[in-house]
């Protein structure tokens, strides 16, 4: 093999290896919703080619309202589900959309896009 094969195959790999780790072993900030209006805890999530905070914490048996504050146009996060809660809601373009839940167990719950391609956690403590 030439250098510029190996060369080729060393960059493969390393982008492999950054693939996997960005996916699947970094460690991303958990946001803790703080109280907002009415006692409720209150948190906004920028949509943008994902959901950033992507985890969010919030106690157990207090109204929770997620602003799911979205700035673009993809088909892919014109919806927000949230599966345990019964949650499927529209997104409007650079708009700001508050949902509204209370959560009543303690765990990790999926926050995902219609399509299933963006995903969030709701981590709920007692």
């Amino acid at each position: 093999m030439t250098p510029t094969d190996w060369l080729a195959v060393l960059a493969g790999t390393a982008a492999i290896a950054w693939v996997n780790w960005y996916f699947f072993l970094s460690k991303r900030p958990v946001a803790t919703a703080a109280a907002g209006a009415g006692g409720a805890q209150e948190i906004t999530i920028t949509v943008q080619g994902g959901y950033e905070p992507a985890e969010v914490k919030v106690k157990r048996g207090i109204p929770v309202r997620l602003i799911f504050d979205r700035r673009e146009t993809s088909s892919c996060s014109e919806e927000v589900v949230i599966p345990d809660f019964g949650i499927r809601k529209f997104l409007p373009a650079f708009q700001k959309t508050p949902v509204e839940l209370t959560p009543e167990k303690a765990g990790a719950f999926d926050i995902t896009c219609g399509m299933s391609m963006l995903h969030g956690k709701l981590i709920v403590e007692a």
